[in-house]
C-alpha cells in the first residue's frame, strides 16, 4: 500500500502539519509506504484550463501543464490512498487545496460518457479550524461535504473527514490583535481536545491505508 499525505496548510509543525504527521503514523503502522508533501513549497496555479488533458489521444488521468503540481497529481493517482490536510480560511479550505482539487478532479473528468479512472484511491481529509466544533457541524460540514462527495465520484474510493475546531492560532495570544479569543480556552482546548484530534488523525491513516 501507498499513502501519499499531502500539506496544504502554510504552516509547518503546526495545527495541520501535526495532524497529518499522526496521519502518516498511523498510516505506517499497518504497513503502508508514506510519503509526506509540502504543497506551499512548490510552485503551481489552479487549473489553467488548456484542456491538453481532454486532447484526443492524450493519456488519461494525467495534468499536462508544466508545474510542481503535475507530478504531485501523478503520485496521488498511482497511490491506494491519499489524506489531504488543511486549515479553513474564511469558511473553505486553503487556495493550495483548492488548485489541487481542481486541477486533480478535472484531468480524471471525462467528457465521453465512460470515467477516465477507473482505478480506486481512498481519500483521507483532515480539516483544522478556528471556529467551534457546533459551526462546524452546522455550517461548514455541507460545504466540505461536497469535497467529500466529488473525489468518492472522480476516485471511486472510500473518503472520511477528520476535523479539528477550536484550535489554538498561536503560542502567545498577547502579541496579536485577537480580542475574539480567549487565549484560556484555547489553551484548554489545545491541552484536552486536540491529543483526540490527533488521536483520531492517526485513526484514519491507518484505516485508509490498510490492505484490503
Amino acid at each position: 500500500m501507498k499513502t501519499v499525505i499531502i500539506n496544504a496548510g502554510p504552516r509547518k509543525n503546526w495545527n495541520t502539519d501535526l495532524m497529518l504527521r499522526e496521519a502518516q503514523k498511523g498510516a505506517e503502522s499497518v504497513g503502508a509506504e508514506t510519503e509526506y508533501i509540502d504543497l506551499y513549497s512548490l510552485n503551481f496555479t489552479g487549473c489553467r484550463s488548456c484542456l491538453a488533458c481532454k486532447l484526443k489521444g492524450a493519456q488519461r488521468n494525467r495534468c499536462y501543464w508544466k508545474d510542481d503540481l503535475s507530478p504531485v497529481i501523478e503520485k496521488i493517482l498511482s497511490a491506494d490512498c491519499v489524506i489531504i490536510g488543511s486549515p479553513i480560511y474564511l469558511g473553505e479550505p486553503t487556495a493550495g487545496f483548492r488548485a489541487l482539487f481542481e486541477r486533480l478532479c478535472f484531468c480524471t473528468l471525462s467528457y465521453d460518457g465512460d470515467p477516465y479512472f477507473e482505478d480506486k484511491v481512498n481519500v483521507g481529509l483532515v480539516f483544522t479550524m478556528n471556529a467551534p466544533r457546533q459551526y462546524f457541524e452546522t455550517s461548514l460540514q455541507n460545504v466540505l461535504g461536497g469535497i467529500e462527495n466529488s473525489f468518492r465520484r472522480f476516485l471511486n474510493g472510500e473518503v472520511e473527514t477528520v476535523a479539528a475546531c477550536a484550535t489554538m492560532q498561536v503560542d502567545d495570544y498577547s502579541r496579536y490583535s485577537m480580542g475574539r479569543f480567549d487565549p484560556e480556552e484555547r489553551r484548554k482546548s489545545r491541552e484536552e481536545q486536540f491529543p483526540k484530534d490527533l488521536a483520531a488523525a492517526f485513526d484514519l491513516g491507518a484505516k485508509l491505508s490498510k490492505a484490503e
